[in-house]
């Protein structure tokens, strides 16, 4: 529902509200304002055929037309425009309120529901592929190391093509934490296509943390590849992820 739109006019990098929209597009900033940048012409679209989350503001260059939301307009100059449209998209942007994600301090008595997936991926394009990827093959939950990228950098928004405001995540503790019980995807693993994919279970995607051994993970399984060394973490994942069996149906857990 459309209402009249209250518009502002930023002109200055000193102002309170710019340097709040600059902020979005750091970690720090992330996580102290509870907000992220939601920007791409389609992302957007897809996002306002539906909103699920509450947005704050519009953010257009002097110049473009607004987008017709209700929520008060933001009108930068071309320069801090530009500083904020780190993606280079050109056009409006919308400043969203993040999601709230469950908190896991531990692993202890932690039980799974099918295949879920561990990812300490610090890359923020890297992470959205891979949160991408775990929708597209209907990963349950996704639990986010602390090594890994926030998952609503500019970046990690936009690999996700969106993924990251539907599926099921979880921020969880430090690498160095996760059991031995989990399933890493190692180079000296079980080859994948004849691994016994058991009901339940954890898997380790994606880069290992300082002083992680993966041999220390009871369970490895192997992509096999030839004449490379090895594959990018997100295609690796995507790859893993299309070998787990899928199922019908996932038990809710009261982390989410």
């Amino acid at each position: 529902m459309l209402k009249e739109t209250v518009m502002t006019i930023i002109e200055s990098p000193h102002n309170a509200t710019f340097k709040k929209l600059l902020s979005l597009t750091t970690a720090k900033g992330l996580k102290k304002e509870g907000l992220f940048l939601l920007s791409g012409t389609k992302l957007i679209r897809e996002f306002l055929a539906a909103p699920s989350l509450d947005i704050f503001y519009e953010v257009h260059e002097d110049g473009q037309k607004p987008l017709e939301v209700d929520a008060p307009s933001l009108q930068l100059t071309p320069p801090l425009f530009a500083h904020v449209d780190v993606l280079g998209t050109h056009a409006p942007l919308l400043v969203v309120k993040q999601p709230s994600l469950p908190r896991l301090d531990s692993f202890e008595g932690y039980i799974p529901h099918g295949i879920e997936v561990v990812v300490p991926v610090g890359d923020p394009a890297n992470l959205g592929a891979v949160i991408r990827s775990a929708e597209a093959f209907g990963v349950p939950r996704i639990i986010l190391t602390r090594e890994a990228a926030h998952p609503f950098l500019p970046k990690a928004v936009k690999a996700s093509a969106g993924s990251v405001l539907r599926v099921r995540m979880i921020q969880g503790p430090a690498l160095d934490a996760v059991p031995e019980s989990c399933m890493a995807l190692d180079m000296e693993g079980e080859d994948i296509n004849s691994f016994d994919w058991p009901s339940d279970g954890l898997l380790l995607l994606g880069e290992e943390g300082s002083g992680l051994d993966a041999r220390r993970f009871k369970t490895r399984v192997r992509i096999p590849i030839q004449g490379v060394e090895s594959l990018n973490v997100a295609v690796a994942a995507g790859i893993a992820l299309s070998r787990v069996p899928r199922r019908p149906t996932v038990p809710q857990s009261p982390l989410r």
